[in-house]
């Protein structure tokens, strides 16, 4: 089953998918903007073009696992995301995906004001990647 995993941003969204083996996430870009119905449109887009058949969005939970009001950004962007590309949204812990995304690239040598271009959708594969060894 091919899988889009979502690291939604309130101005960068990374994007990533997976293999159709499921075993292997991948990049795919980061999408500029803060337009909610754009994003999930151009999410709607990669996810033809990719065939993707279930959509993985990062939910921000608080460091103690409750959700705040970013969390609840995201709860409404999986509804335009379901509505947008008619497939199934689920939700997935997404804490410390970012972190985790500058930490790899710092250590694979890219010097910081390198990562800004990419790390949303660095973490946008921690994200997916988390969801697939599960």
């Amino acid at each position: 089953m091919i899988l889009l995993g979502i690291d939604y941003g309130a101005q960068r969204t990374g994007v990533a998918v997976c293999d159709p083996m499921g075993i292997l996430a991948s990049p795919v870009g980061v999408l500029h903007g803060s337009s909610l119905k754009k994003i999930a449109a151009e999410i709607a887009g990669i996810a033809k073009e990719h065939r993707a058949e279930k959509i993985i969005l990062g939910l921000p939970l608080r460091t103690d696992g409750t959700r705040g009001d970013k969390a609840q950004v995201c709860e409404r962007f999986a509804q335009l995301l379901r509505t947008a590309t008619g497939l199934p949204v689920e939700l997935w812990d997404e804490r410390f995906t970012t972190v985790e995304a500058h930490r790899a690239l710092h250590a694979s040598g890219k010097r910081a004001k390198a990562h800004k271009p990419i790390v949303d959708a660095v973490a946008a594969v921690i994200l997916l990647q988390s969801y697939l060894d599960r």
